[in-house]
């Protein structure tokens, strides 16, 4: 429906870019000539030839276009918007790489380095400043969009918000049409235009130029009915069907053998994003756990010597898809306490179950220290490794907190459940984490790799300051 840009600012972007990657040339050029890195020689000996300047830009136009680039459609996230930037850039330039060595062997690879960095840095600079441009003066651009909702439902009310919110991308909310008179005198939402009988006239006498449908789930068929009225008319129109309160975690239209099909559940991670998650689980776990083995020496001991039992306690957890494992940390409680479990927890105003409290009489005095500090958890490095478990991710819960959970809160166990989570460094302790299902399915649907990394980062701020642990 938003479309970020017309086909003239299509044309706009690929001229720039082409420019940009034949300043990025130049640049690199000059940086070889008077940096002092590599073999030297004569000037010349780096000034490009006219057809490496045509084959990188037919390279980098290709390869944008194949990474759909210059497809006329809005993503409301700049980090998006960079980051498959970013991919198609590093392809199109490994793709230069390849060509230059079939032909022009002697352009120095130091050059084409420089070449790829300030290719990044340029574009990524070129979208963030249209972005601010358009943020500026977006709402008075000559891609001008009239648009009027069909529909007072929950959904017809987020659509407004949405348009409103993203007004500079040439968007203009005009107001809604109910799909009755009794309807349309009954809904406080202003401006109602007027009901679904009169929506051709509106159409008319406000110049719209798109029209979204977006009526409730009893009243889908008479979608129809508006669509073949509206079809004879110049307008773009767009429905937007009420079951998104069905969707487990994203919906979108896709094609099953020439048949639509709306999807309402799959796997959430893709298995390019399933492998590069594992991979960096390992490595980077694999790291941390040379500096952390002699601490959790120390640690075992200090728990042997302040009260009798187990250095280890496991517990059962729900994982990824329900799936039942035992998760391992150091005892912090008295032998015992997880009979207390049930019987020490208590319900808040709304009823819900909250059993995690800083005054728990069943803490040791060494336990209540790893878990100020949360080295309590270093032994989960061993779910990570077996595969239980990822760095990132929902905490795993335990299961009699799982059986009263509703419906929408196991979306949270589609995903690897984690070590920490976005509900770790947005509150910890102080949310509960079955109260927080939101947050989880906040970072499930904006999963990325540099999410985690984000998130991996926070938690070390947030350890340190011993925010919402006890």
């Amino acid at each position: 429906m938003i479309k970020f840009f017309s086909l003239r600012y299509s044309l706009f972007l690929i001229v720039s870019d082409l420019l940009l990657v034949v300043l990025s040339l130049v640049l690199a050029t000059i940086a070889r000539m008077n940096i002092r890195l590599g073999m030297q020689g004569q000037e010349a000996v780096w000034m490009l030839p006219l057809p490496v300047y045509l084959m990188a830009c037919l390279t980098w136009l290709v390869v944008y276009t194949f990474f759909d680039i210059y497809n006329p459609r809005f993503s409301s996230s700049l980090f998006s918007e960079l980051q498959q930037i970013v991919r198609a850039s590093l392809m199109a330039w490994l793709t230069l790489t390849g060509l230059l060595y079939l032909t022009y062997r002697d352009v120095s690879r130091l050059q084409i380095i420089y070449f790829l960095g300030f290719c990044l840095v340029l574009v990524m600079l070129h979208r963030v400043g249209l972005r601010v441009i358009f943020r500026r003066w977006g709402d008075r651009r000559f891609y001008h969009r009239r648009v009027v909702v069909a529909g007072t439902s929950e959904v017809a009310c987020e659509l407004e918000q949405v348009i409103r919110n993203h007004h500079w991308t040439g968007l203009e909310m005009v107001g809604f049409v109910a799909e009755s008179e009794q309807d349309a005198a009954a809904n406080a939402r202003q401006p109602i235009l007027g009901h679904m009988d009169d929506l051709a006239r509106i159409i008319e006498d406000h110049s719209i130029s798109d029209v979204i449908i977006a009526l409730e789930w009893q009243t889908q068929n008479s979608a129809r009915e508006v669509v073949r009225d509206l079809q004879s008319l110049p307008i773009n129109i767009h429905i937007a069907p009420d079951y998104f309160d069905m969707a487990f975690l994203s919906l979108h239209v896709g094609d099953f053998a020439g048949m639509p099909l709306v999807t309402l559940k799959e796997p959430v991670l893709t298995p390019f994003q399933r492998v590069t998650k594992r991979a960096f689980d390992l490595l980077l776990t694999a790291l941390l756990m040379f500096p952390a083995l002699p601490l959790m020496g120390v640690i075992a001991l200090a728990i042997k010597l302040d009260d009798p039992g187990p250095i280890l306690f496991k517990q059962p957890r729900v994982g990824e898809g329900g799936r039942l494992f035992n998760m391992y940390k150091f005892r912090s409680m008295r032998v015992g306490a997880e009979k207390l479990e049930q019987t020490l927890a208590t319900t808040d105003e709304q009823g819900r179950v909250i059993h995690k409290r800083p005054d728990d009489p069943r803490v040791t005095r060494v336990g209540r220290l790893i878990r100020r500090t949360s080295m309590d958890e270093l032994p989960q490095f061993l779910n990570i490794l077996n595969g239980d478990m990822s760095l990132v991710g929902p905490r795993p819960e335990m299961p009699w907190l799982v059986e009263q959970y509703e419906p929408w809160q196991r979306k949270r166990f589609e995903v690897p459940q984690g070590l920490t989570g976005w509900w770790q460094v947005n509150g910890r302790s102080d949310k509960l984490m079955h109260l927080s299902t939101d947050e989880d399915l906040y970072y499930i649907r904006h999963y990325s790799l540099w999410l985690d990394i984000k998130i991996l980062w926070r938690t070390v701020s947030v350890v340190l300051s011993r925010r919402g642990a006890f």
